[in-house]
């Protein structure tokens, strides 16, 4: 009744099933762990933007890991070097296309650190167009941001000198600048003096969990899904089976029956007196 499960077509079926649900449920786990991920994040940028604004030096230091001090919020003063400013490309915010102007700033130290000054709802905007930076001394304060690495899709940066980028890459972008970078940068929230009117701060990040946990449950499901409709098409083969059994054996029966001689009463019926 059961041998049938191991004819060829039923094994590439058993082990399609298999390739499936195993698929299915690590893709499940892999959005579990996008899902600590992200609240693993989240947690960072709260504790640490709960923390007390505090000077620069005295959170960014040679020792410092940058990546222990993102999402900081500090205090830097220094000049502006509108000279190096760059266009940070292919920006989007609030539903617009446009750019980040980052604006290199000589720390009073003499360190550089690029200040992503604000987002301009202009795809084509350049240098020259940009809003300009404040002039003289000037004190910000902002989130320490980590430099940015390529993701998946992005092109290389072009060798040479760059006014143009698509991320604020800062290992690229040290050999053009007039002093040492610093290892982290700034998304700026304010400024003495103000910044001019036509760049909007960047927004700070979303704390949200995504739709990981959804992706990570109906992965599941679909993997459950496969494993009944294994069990439903076993089940309706069986049935199948034994129902073709079934019918066999009551014709062999009824071949039998029509064979063989009816039984005679061989005692005459009699009326009563």
């Amino acid at each position: 009744m059961y041998r049938f499960l191991l004819k060829p077509k039923w094994i590439l079926f058993h082990v399609l099933c298999i390739v499936l649900v195993g698929t299915m449920v690590q893709l499940g786990f892999w959005q579990l762990h996008r899902l600590q991920d992200r609240r693993s994040f989240n947690s960072e940028v709260t504790e640490r933007a709960a923390m007390p604004v505090a000077p620069y030096t005295d959170v960014v230091t040679p020792a410092t890991d940058p990546d222990q001090v993102q999402w900081r919020r500090v205090v830097a003063s220094g000049t502006y070097l509108p000279d190096e400013q760059l266009i940070e490309i292919n920006r989007a915010q609030n539903g617009a296309a446009g750019v980040n102007v980052v604006t290199p700033m000589r720390l009073d130290d003499g360190t550089v650190l690029l200040v992503n000054r604000g987002f301009a709802p202009s795809p084509d905007m350049t240098n020259a167009e940009a809003p300009p930076a404040p002039t003289g001394p000037v004190e910000i304060e902002g989130r320490l941001r980590v430099s940015d690495v390529r993701s998946f899709g992005e092109f290389t940066e072009p060798e040479g000198e760059l006014t143009q980028i698509q991320r604020i890459d800062i290992p690229r972008l040290a050999p053009q600048l007039p002093a040492p970078l610093a290892p982290v940068y700034v998304d700026l929230v304010a400024s003495k003096p103000a910044e001019p009117a036509g760049l909007a701060p960047v927004p700070d990040p979303e704390l949200n969990e995504g739709p990981h946990l959804s992706y990570m449950l109906q992965w599941w499901f679909f993997s459950l899904c496969v494993v009944v409709g294994w069990v439903i098409a076993v089940r309706r083969s069986i049935g199948q089976r034994r129902k073709e059994a079934s019918g066999a054996l009551s014709a062999a029966d009824g071949r039998t029956v029509q064979g063989s001689p009816l039984p005679v009463d061989d005692e005459p019926a009699t009326a009563p007196s």
